[in-house]
Order: C-alpha cells, then structure tokens, then sequence
C-alpha cells in the first residue's frame, strides 16, 4: 500500500474541501489497512439542512475533484454530500498489488467504507461512468440504504458475451491505450472527453494523485474489468445484480449528455430495464461530452436538485 504525498494537493484549483478519511480492511490475507478519503459538506445552518443525503461516485480516470462544482449548489439547497474517492484514486491509498482491484473488491471497499464506517443510509446516488458500475452494484446488494439514484454517463454493470452493447469499440481502444502508454496523464484523458479546453491547474488537480506508475494500478486495470466473454470471472455476480435491479422500483433518473460517444445508447438500456427509472424525467444535456460535469456543471445539477424535490 502506498499513499499520495499530501503535498501534491496543496493548492488545487477550486477544491477547498476539508479531507475526512476513514480506515477499512483492504481483504487481503494480511488484513492490510487502507486509508480511504472523502468529502463530507452539509449546510452551516442546521435549520436549513433537507435531510437528505448524496452520495457522488466518480469514474475513471478521475477523482472527487470530478464533483468541485457540483457540490456547492447541493449544499446551498440544504443536502449533505458525501464525495468518496475510489481505493486506489484521488487521495484514498493505493494498493500495491494491482490485482487487488476487482469489482468484487470494489464494491466491498465502497460498502465497508460509506455503511459500516460512515453508516449513511437514506443516500441519494449520483454516479458516473466506472462509479455506476460499481454503484449500482452497490444498489443491488443493499436497496434498502438508498432513496434514488442519478445516473449518468455509465452502462451499469454489463456481463461479457456476443453483446458487448454500445461504446465497446471505444472501450476497446481504451483498455489497449491504458496498457501501452508508458506516462499515463488522467488530466489530458479528461481533456480529451470534454468539450471545453481545462485549464493547465485543472488537468494537474487530475494527475496529482498520482506521482507515478506505481500509482496508477487502479486507474490502468479498470478497463481490464470489463467482462468480454461469457464465462467472465465477474458475469455471475453482475447477472446476479441485474436480477435485483430489474425488479427495483427505487426513482432512477438518467442524466446522460449528446456528444458523448462512451456511453452513447446505454440512456436506454438502463432507463427500460430498471423499473424505477419509468417515467421519470431522464435528461440530455446538449453541448456536453463524456465528463459533463466539467462541461456544464450547473445544468447537471438542476436535475439532480428537482429529482430530490420531486421523489421526496
């Protein structure tokens, strides 16, 4: 296990967030300790506070920096919300054995840490790319912690198969780019999946937390996660997964944006196979790529806010 030197996050750009960590078991033979980091920001005046809970999942290659602009307006409306760094991303431990990072593990580490360490309940989810499939599940294995869920920019789990569904010939351009290049820059493959141009001090705060490739383990296995063929290790616990989900009437709302071709045409595959997202009012946000909340974070976020407003 190591651990991103703190002063690689001195003085990032609009993330002026108090660091909370709690300390899990990473499950290993050693019972090795982790260190997981998260954002914890609520009203400062209790009398303002919803009641309501949000947790944020980033994906991959980011971080809780994913969410800077996000969470303001949410506690300005009166929500607590809880941005957890993925084991492995942003200012939670590495681990040093990269075949540690697995969904199973995933999910563990995300349940260890938000349930049995923070004990929130009640949670509103929002969830992106890699944090919906490890989000949802999260979802499948314990409903009866959330209220709704906001998904955006992901697949859910998928099992491997004939079918691999939409976005697959990205998926496998990226699983070999994460292979073979040698200096992996997270800020540059945010940049890439944007549509506005980040500044210099916005794609240092996506490669500050990891000062080298030893960091990097659970970045560059993420796409080696993804189940291509039918007899995948992780296919019996997403089919498994899905047999909860498709029966789940918990509020799912999609907020998905028009220029991303990652995620393109997974809208409908959630929207129709989780009962909860019927007829919700799922969003397109237009004139935004894959990482839509660096692209139009105000216009992500009113939904998010009327969804709460409208299923409470």
């Amino acid at each position: 296990m190591i651990r991103t030197p703190d002063a690689r996050f001195a003085g990032l750009s609009d993330y002026p967030f108090t660091p909370h960590y709690v300390t899990i078991d990473s499950g290993d033979d050693e019972g090795t300790p982790v260190r997981v980091h998260y954002i914890d920001e609520r009203p400062t005046d209790p009398a303002k506070a919803s009641g309501e809970t949000i947790l944020l999942l980033h994906g991959n290659p980011t971080w809780s920096y994913l969410y800077r602009h996000v969470i303001p307006p949410l506690v300005a409306a009166g929500h607590r919300c809880v941005a957890v760094d993925l084991v492995g991303m942003g200012k939670s431990d590495k681990l040093t054995n990269r075949f540690m990072y697995t969904y199973r593990n995933h999910v563990d580490w995300l349940r260890k840490a938000v349930f049995e360490r923070l004990k929130l309940d009640n949670l509103t989810m929002v969830c992106h790319d890699w944090g919906g499939l490890v989000g949802m599940l999260l979802l499948a294995e314990h409903p009866e912690r959330f209220r709704r869920v906001v998904a955006s920019n992901t697949s859910g789990p998928r099992e491997g198969g004939p079918d691999l569904g939409p976005g697959w010939g990205y998926l496998a351009k990226f699983m070999q780019f994460t292979q073979r290049i040698e200096q992996f820059e997270p800020g540059v493959v945010v940049e890439d999946f944007t549509v506005s141009e980040l500044s210099s001090r916005v794609r240092a705060a996506y490669n500050a937390p990891y000062p080298g490739d030893r960091y990097l383990h659970a970045v560059r296995r993420w796409p080696l996660l993804i189940p291509i063929t039918a007899d995948d290790e992780a296919n019996p616990m997403i089919g498994k997964a899905w047999e909860k989900l498709e029966t789940l009437q918990t509020p799912f709302l999609c907020v998905f944006s028009d220029q991303d071709h990652v995620t393109r045409g997974n809208y409908t595959h959630l929207s129709l196979r989780i009962p909860g997202a019927t007829g919700q009012p799922h969003v397109t946000i237009s004139g935004a790529h894959h990482f839509l909340m660096e692209d139009k974070p105000a216009e992500f976020t009113q939904p998010i806010l009327d969804f709460i407003r409208t299923t409470r």
